[in-house]
């Protein structure tokens, strides 16, 4: 499935489409929805767009909602982690290790990759 936008006199309209093979074998497309004038998703009324493709989806439209929603707050972790997995399989701590090993009075290599880190 695809977006296409397609021309009726004027207006210009949004639909979405799906392309499929007849039963000769010949490229078809049809269209699966119309979601709107492209002229009003252009002058903000984007809405209007996101309610037509939960229409052809089945799902609810925006106006009809499911009530309020609420966010917990979550510790961040991922991005940590996945950070000091490639830190690893790069080398670095490696490497900083066997330059600095001479200076043994801190972590060097722990502060540099804080350091880093804090720089992304």
């Amino acid at each position: 499935m695809f977006v296409k936008i397609t021309t009726s006199g004027p207006r210009r309209y949004v639909k979405l489409v799906e392309a499929y093979r007849d039963t000769g074998g010949v490229s078809r497309q049809r269209v699966i929805a119309t979601l709107g004038r492209i002229e009003a998703v252009r002058a903000g009324e984007a809405d209007s767009l996101v309610n037509g493709l939960l229409r052809a989806a089945g799902k609810p439209s925006l106006e009809d909602g499911t009530g309020d929603v609420s966010f917990a707050p979550a510790l961040s972790i991922g991005d940590t982690w996945l950070l000091t997995a490639l830190w690893q399989e790069l080398g670095f701590a490696d490497a900083f290790r066997r330059v600095l090993r001479n200076r043994r009075q801190f972590d060097a290599e722990r502060l540099l990759r804080v350091m880093v880190f804090n720089r992304l």
